[in-house]
């Protein structure tokens, strides 16, 4: 009978690398205890023994069998919380023609995860600023991820091809729109009265203005 102090590999998931259902469902159970936690208690606050107790886990041995360490737990915590935010997005973005209505519906569905899932924005909300405060953590890339400066950049770019916007330098105005709405979701998350909606259309219009074509 193998040890529960022995972390799962690739191995024990199968020859094709997926996890078994007990091992989807266990470390799913752990993850949604990390995002519960991360969100009471701050990263530096977040540690085995808090997850444990917040997942009703008998020992630490239990998380340690499923993750190497915190940094790749974290990872996945942030891959989770994105995966449900592109979930969400996805189809959204698919259903808009014009560059200008998918730059909104960005926007929009970012929004409103964060008055769905608060809880999650907060997890992904402390990730980065533990990123940023403490340098070289092994979440560099989670950070870029979560920010989706490149999406934005990008987005913004295929706008100009297609004429729906002007020679904007496309990196500087996501980076300026990535800030904006970070902004908005950190007086959301403080409990202060914001409202999502129109801040969304505002942001919209405001950044649809500056990068419209002449």
């Amino acid at each position: 009978m193998r040890s529960d102090n022995r972390r799962a590999t690739t191995t024990d998931a199968g020859p094709t690398g997926t996890f078994t259902f007990t091992q989807r469902a266990r470390r799913a159970q752990i993850v949604q205890a990390a995002i519960e936690t991360l969100a009471e208690s701050g990263y530096t606050r977040t540690t085995f023994s808090r997850i444990s107790r917040q997942a009703r886990l008998c020992s630490t041995g239990m998380i340690s069998y499923h993750f190497a360490g915190k940094p790749e737990l974290i990872t996945e915590v942030a891959h989770t919380i994105m995966g449900q935010a592109e979930t969400m997005l996805e189809p959204r973005l698919r259903e808009v023609d014009t560059y200008r209505g998918k730059l909104g519906v960005f926007i929009g569905s970012t929004f409103e995860f964060a008055s769905t899932y608060p809880t999650h924005t907060l997890a992904l909300a402390e990730i980065v600023a533990m990123a940023r405060d403490r340098g070289s953590t092994g979440l560099e890339r989670v950070e870029q991820d979560i920010l989706c400066v490149e999406r934005l950049a990008a987005l913004l770019e295929h706008g100009v091809r297609a004429g729906e916007f002007g020679a904007v330098d496309c990196r500087t105005m996501a980076f300026a729109l990535r800030g904006a709405i970070d902004g908005v979701l950190c007086q959301y998350l403080r409990n202060e009265a914001v409202d999502l909606d129109r801040c969304a259309q505002e942001l919209t219009r405001a950044f649809g203005l500056c990068a419209r074509a002449a």
